[in-house]
């Protein structure tokens, strides 16, 4: 009878259900492991749908999993027209993603508004990819899927009727206490008045990702040639001092896959002709054709805002925003009026004559630049709903453009959300922080985009050759020189250890495309933080080093934000050096670990210290570990040509299986099944490791050579 009257107590006391005006989300699998829910009256236009792709086949292929929450802990209220959001968090929970940002890794107790905006220096929500997805670290994903500004208070504040309060504490007299007490919730505030839900589960964080990356059509393919190296030209550069600068890099020996026009290519940027400026490019035609025959790809900057001197002003006015930028008008690309004019456009005077890609500018964002949220346009959706989805849009068809011409493109966008993971897009900006570049990378893959952290210039050749590492490890190696001109050989006392390193660059291309293969096939992003890493954290050792034998708890070291290394593919960590550092400590997961360069012994779920050098950046491969790699070639491979492999392996495991990916490379053919997956296993025959790659598949890819195994440690 007690336990009756303590049960009616809570039930009337709100304890054992959410508020009475809260509804229940009724949820619904959609796919094995994941789960959409509407409550409300959500938005017609949102995310999912400026992004317009179909979810990846591979989902079907999943195995059912039980939703990773309870519902009873899932509050959703509508009032006064806005959507009221409230996910349970556990005491040892942490939370990342909530887009892309530079600073911070951990996003438990942080509170944001996620809005389209360049980044500001400040992790406040306003950023590139201001993806309303997050993950947590006990194995499941939420996103909720609104084309508006969206309040995020990702544990940081206590309700009343908290199930987890926290303990009342007086600040007179007890040391414990804190200004941030402990909170058991995600909240948010959407400006709708309903929303649409999704909840992914795991097992592991990692597997959340791929789901949520899968829901989207799974990661982007680039052609080959957009994993190799790309150098962006200064902003007026002519034809001939293009064709000089590709012509240096072939003379040098440094590697080179595709040139950047920035704005001078155009009669008139700021706003935009879209139209090649007839002095400095007076055949563009013969000019794109030039270059592709020596190798390198054309990538042409652009940014949408149409100039009056365009041709197609008067056609796409009718169907533009009533603010400008620029001067320019604005497209509402939501229409299909506004985009047939406008890359009808591109695809005639750009696509047709061999141009391989672009970079679109200033659709991120910067208030003082871009429509205010008082503008409108013809579409009828608003102006909040345009600034949070007009990179997926510019993104999706001009990647469709490329998809009608049977011709694969890799380029950079300065914005992007959910749902965009499968466009061959790399963000950027105009921050320079090193350290912040790896932070993003990092955060990246937990939002389904990819972030690259170019070169532009240096103060000293450290910096330069620092920097210069980074970018060949990553999802593009590229030099921007759009404004200071530079070149990799500008600082010649690192000239060759530059060489060196765009060149592993083009040793590592098979392992890059597989590497991206899976991030299109199976979700895994291609760069990720440590935390997606099985093993990290797990156990507790003593910090190695040859002079200091301090202790250094490896539980600790993980228990903080870990902002300065990251994992590259399924096999590699790296563990970048900024300008001044000579050496560093290095967190290795559980497992034992080796020297990529070397195939030393490094360490096994310790804290390290490594001294480099300058020529090297830190990398270390997992025991098991199998990286292809191919000749040094100043270019990527054409279409079906062939090259011979070496294939690395590290550790001393007895067996070991992993897959390399191939495809000819540049078309969409791999979408009708003309690709291959090609096992390379290793195993132990009388004591002695031996490797082997199966057989080609009949009427199938097949662009390998030659094959040849190097087992790297002794």
């Amino acid at each position: 009878m007690k336990r009756f009257y303590l049960f009616l107590l809570l039930l009337t006391s709100g304890y054992l259900l959410p508020p009475a005006s809260a509804q229940s989300v009724r949820w619904h699998e959609i796919h094995p492991g994941i789960w959409k829910g509407t409550v409300g009256k959500p938005d017609a236009y949102d995310l999912l749908k400026a992004a317009d792709t179909e979810p990846s086949s591979t989902l079907k292929k999943l195995k059912k999993a039980d939703f990773p929450l309870n519902n009873e802990d899932i509050s959703v209220e509508v009032k006064n027209g806005k959507t009221y959001l409230r996910f349970p968090l556990e005491r040892n929970e942490q939370l990342y993603g909530f887009g892309l940002n530079f600073q911070t890794i951990h996003q438990r107790g942080r509170i944001m508004q996620l809005h389209a905006d360049h980044y500001g220096k400040s992790d406040n929500g306003r950023t590139h990819a201001p993806v309303p997805f997050y993950v947590s670290s006990l194995g499941y994903g939420v996103f909720v899927n609104s084309a508006k500004y969206i309040d995020v208070y990702a544990g940081s504040s206590v309700r009343k009727d908290s199930r987890n309060a926290p303990e009342v504490q007086d600040r007179n007299t007890d040391k414990n206490w804190q200004a941030h007490p402990y909170s058991d919730a995600v909240e948010m505030l959407v400006p709708a008045e309903g929303i649409e839900l999704y909840v992914f589960a795991g097992p592991k964080p990692v597997n959340a990702i791929e789901r949520f990356n899968l829901l989207s059509g799974g990661g982007c393919l680039p052609p080959r040639w957009g994993l190799g190296f790309t150098q962006r030209v200064n902003r007026l550069y002519n034809e001939e001092q293009v064709k000089a600068e590709a012509k240096a890099f072939s003379d040098k020996g440094y590697p080179l896959d595709f040139i950047g026009l920035e704005p001078g290519w155009q009669s008139k940027s700021y706003p935009c002709t879209f139209e090649w400026d007839q002095i400095r490019f007076p055949n563009p035609e013969k000019f794109v054709k030039e270059m592709d025959a020596v190798g390198v790809k054309i990538n042409l900057w652009t940014n949408p805002y149409v100039s009056p001197d365009a041709s197609i002003y008067s056609k796409i006015k009718p169907y533009t925003a009533s603010n400008t930028v620029w001067n320019g008008i604005v497209p509402d690309l939501s229409m299909p009026e506004a985009r047939k004019i406008l890359f009808g456009q591109f695809e005639k005077e750009h696509v047709k004559i061999g141009v391989s890609g672009y970079k679109i500018d200033e659709v991120d964002g910067f208030d003082t630049y871009l429509w205010p949220d008082v503008a409108t346009f013809p579409s009828g959706h608003t102006a909040e709903q345009l600034r949070q989805t007009y990179g997926l849009l510019v993104q999706k068809y001009s990647y469709d453009m490329f998809r009608k011409n049977n011709s694969r493109t890799y380029g950079l966008v300065r914005g992007s959300n959910a749902g965009g993971s499968s466009f061959p897009y790399v963000i950027y900006n105009d921050n320079y922080s090193h350290e912040d570049f790896i932070t993003a990378l990092i955060n990246s893959g937990y939002s389904g985009v990819l972030w690259t952290p170019e070169v532009r210039a240096s103060k000293t050749s450290e910096e330069w050759l620092r920097r210069f590492q980074t970018v060949c490890f990553s999802p593009m190696a590229m030099i921007n020189a759009w404004a200071s001109s530079t070149q990799p050989w500008t600082f010649p006392d690192v000239a060759e250890q530059v060489k060196d390193m765009a060149q592993l660059r083009m040793r590592m291309m098979p392992y890059w495309y597989s590497t991206f293969a899976k991030y299109h096939y199976e979700g895994t992003p291609p760069f990720r933080g440590m935390n997606l890493e099985e093993g990290f954290g797990m156990e507790i050792n003593k910090e190695k080093t040859p002079t200091n034998l301090e202790e250094n708890p490896y539980e600790e070291a993980t228990a903080k934000e870990v902002k300065n290394q990251y994992m590259a593919g399924e096999y590699l960590l790296v563990a970048p050096l900024f300008t001044g550092q000579t050496s560093r400590k290095v967190i290795l997961p559980k497992g034992k670990w080796y020297d990529f360069y070397t195939g030393k012994f490094a360490g096994e779920g310790e804290v390290i210290t490594v001294t480099p050098g300058l020529s090297k950046i830190p990398v270390f491969v997992k025991d098991g570990g199998i990286i292809p790699m191919m000749p040094a070639l100043l270019h990527a491979p054409k279409a079906n040509e062939k090259v011979d492999l070496e294939i690395r392996y590290y550790g001393k495991k007895q067996a070991a299986v992993s897959s390399l990916y191939d495809d000819d490379g540049e078309t969409f053919a791999y979408e009708n099944n003309r690709y291959t997956w090609r096992e390379l296993k290793v195993e132990s025959r009388n004591g002695v490791l031996r490797g082997t790659i199966s057989a080609p598949e009949k009427d199938k890819p097949n662009t390998i050579g030659r094959v040849t195994w190097h087992f790297m440690t002794n």
